[in-house]
């Protein structure tokens, strides 16, 4: 078996008194189409978040390509340089359920933006790539918008183009059509889609069970913290084993597969 390109061991996560992730346990392999599932307060976008480091384990430890991200100090804990995880987010990629577009650039700028500021691309080489992608999700037409001119899911569709920009190896995506209309999320999850025909890396937090179905090639699903439910799209959504997994389910009487 190939490395995993994120190896997650007993992964934990506290906002004060309140645990959120209590030891999760995960290997990424390239090429994985991870969908992430659970009821409103799982864990799911918290364990994104440790993903990319927006926000740092509590416990537990993150590799990356077989590195282990942090240092750990005497006293047992872990220190995370800046510099670091400025690299790690070049690496692993993410996509918000609110687009996080700046209104005052244009589509192309707001794509440009971590090429120039972060990678240091000359301006017209930030403009090729940013083009590339905006082609890609369908949207180069819109270059010279701005947001505000913009469908929800067009916005969403900008934002898969900022990320895919930074040419990350590793594709994070958090609920990135819960705040759109079913035909405006229609269009975001066929650049989804696409994305997975290419061989990408990704982890998808999402309710579109059967999208999910059709996508993923693991399904993990969360409760209390923790992945209670593990498996293919086939077992997890159609013969799951576990009673909180089938009650979760059962609420979604309108999907098919």
């Amino acid at each position: 078996m190939t490395q995993p390109i994120i190896r997650i061991s007993a992964l934990q996560k506290q906002f004060g008194d309140q645990t959120v992730l209590r030891g999760i346990d995960l290997d990424v392999q390239p090429g994985d189409r991870i969908a992430i599932l659970g009821a409103s307060g799982s864990g799911k976008s918290t364990f994104l978040r440790c993903l990319n480091f927006m926000e740092h384990p509590s416990q537990g430890r993150i590799e990356l390509q077989g590195q282990p991200i942090g240092s750990v100090m005497g006293t047992g804990k872990v220190n995370y340089a800046q510099a670091q995880l400025c690299s790690v987010r070049q690496v692993v990629g993410m996509v918000f359920q609110q687009f996080n577009l700046f209104g005052h650039m244009t589509v192309l700028a707001n794509v440009m933006e971590g090429l120039v500021t972060v990678l240091g691309l000359p301006t017209s080489m930030a403009r090729d790539r940013a083009m590339v992608q905006l082609a890609k999700v369908g949207m180069a037409d819109k270059a010279t918008a701005f947001p505000a001119h913009l469908s929800g899911g067009q916005q969403q569709r900008v934002a898969i183009a900022r990320a895919l920009a930074m040419e990350p190896q590793v594709l994070l995506l958090d609920e990135p059509t819960s705040s759109l209309d079913p035909e405006l999320a229609s269009e975001v999850l066929h650049v989804i889609r696409s994305l997975a025909e290419e061989g990408r890396t990704m982890l998808l937090v999402t309710h579109e069970l059967g999208f999910a179905y059709h996508y993923a090639n693991k399904v993990l699903f969360l409760a209390d913290g923790q992945i209670y439910e593990a498996g293919t799209p086939e077992q997890v959504l159609k013969n799951p084993q576990k009673e909180l997994t089938q009650r979760f389910l059962e609420r979604f009487t309108a999907f098919h597969f």
